[in-house]
């Protein structure tokens, strides 16, 4: 296949052919096009397949639905094989060359999986100085500012895809609920809980697809990507923080579990935070050298995965990591007091998930001793369902 006749077949509306019809994430939708006329490159991260690109081909409908020319839009998916051997700005003179458009026509150019290049920092450093455009990228490694010359500080808004929230979930389930429809809301909150929010999955719940998903990422985002020759230990590695999602744990430990220097299980969680697999939260101290020390909690992007791998087991440690994803944005540690322990504290609240549970005595005593703004035991949907 030429490259002509690749750039007509990702850009279907040069011809009058698109048509959208996924489901509206307004929550990344309403925050790019708040952005659309900026100069600044939005970037658009998060785990594989988690709903990226079709973010991407949302914004090309409201564009085309706010009368943007059609062929003022070029969207190229940098991974096609068709395309592999051009770079961005062949593929962009290409493009100038099939609609007539000179140096300084302005076009929005959509770049899919651009991490999946190698010098995309210094080709959109390049773009972003020299040509009239509104550049809009997505990628699932947080592969930003890799190459420090490249100079990208300063031009660029990133913007984290998180998996479905549950009000999303519901949306996707086209479930018609009532307010006094409590048992219902508390039956698909269940199934949020063990299903998780990787959009095609929860559409399906097709199994072999979030196994093949996790392979994936995996493969592709860790060990290919980082050039890793230990795989098991990557794999296995994997397994033991699904099953310990929510508990204190520390590297030495897992080392010695895992039979491998602390440094190369420091580092491969450093990978699969980079793939967006899993987050470490720090113990909260004022002392920087005991929040380093302290064990860490890890979360994972989706409980999905976990309960696929762990099977659905531990609601408790489930419900905790969507607790997590929903504040993860306020930058959450753990906090712990004389061996006790209060899942999360930022810089206003104190947050205990308990699922279908209650805070035990010392938990109480911390909730009451602590001088901050929001005591919150989150128990059930109702946490998910509220602004925090």
């Amino acid at each position: 296949m030429d490259i002509e006749s690749e750039l007509y077949k990702q850009n279907s509306w040069w011809e009058g052919k698109f048509e959208d019809r996924s489901f509206k994430r307004e929550i990344y939708l309403n925050e790019i096009v708040k952005n659309i006329k900026t100069k600044e490159i939005i970037f658009l991260t998060g785990l594989r397949r988690i709903g990226k690109t079709t973010i991407l081909m949302q914004v090309i409908n409201k564009l085309l639905a706010d009368k943007t020319k059609p062929e003022n839009i070029l969207f190229i998916r940098l991974d096609s094989f068709n395309l592999l051997e051009y770079s961005i700005h062949q593929i962009i003179e290409e493009y100038r060359k099939l609609h007539k458009k000179s140096a300084s026509d302005f076009f929005y150019l959509f770049l899919d999986e651009v991490a999946s290049r190698e010098n995309f920092e210094q080709e959109l450093k390049s773009l972003y100085d020299d040509e009239t455009m509104k550049i809009i990228c997505s990628s699932s490694i947080a592969t930003l500012m890799r190459d420090k010359r490249a100079h990208l500080t300063g031009r660029t808004k990133v913007i984290e895809v998180m998996p479905l929230t549950f009000q999303e979930f519901l949306q996707f389930k086209e479930a018609k609920i009532n307010k006094a429809d409590k048992e219902k809301l508390d039956s698909y909150f269940k199934d949020y809980l063990k299903i998780g929010g990787v959009p095609y999955y929860v559409l399906t719940e097709d199994r072999v697809y979030l196994n093949e998903l996790v392979e994936s990422i995996i493969y592709k985002d860790i060990i290919a990507y980082h050039k890793i020759s230990g795989e098991r230990a990557v794999k296995e590695l994997f397994v033991l923080l699904c099953k310990r999602v929510g508990k204190p744990t520390s590297y030495n430990k897992l080392s010695e579990i895992l039979k491998i220097s602390v440094d190369s299980v420091k580092r491969y969680v450093g990978y699969f935070e980079k793939a967006y697999l899993f987050y470490v939260v720090d113990r909260y101290s004022k002392s920087a050298n005991e929040r380093v020390t302290s064990p860490k909690k890890i979360y994972i992007g989706d409980v999905g995965i976990k309960n696929i791998i762990t099977e659905f087991k531990d609601l408790g440690a489930s419900y905790e990591n969507l607790v997590f994803l929903k504040i993860k944005d306020k930058n959450p540690n753990y906090y712990l007091e004389n061996s006790i322990e209060i899942d999360f504290i930022t810089k206003d609240s104190i947050i205990e998930a308990k699922y279908n549970q209650e805070l035990n005595k010392n938990q109480k005593e911390i909730f009451g001793s602590l001088k901050i703004k929001n005591k919150i035991v989150a128990d059930g949907y109702s946490f998910f369902t509220k602004v925090i």
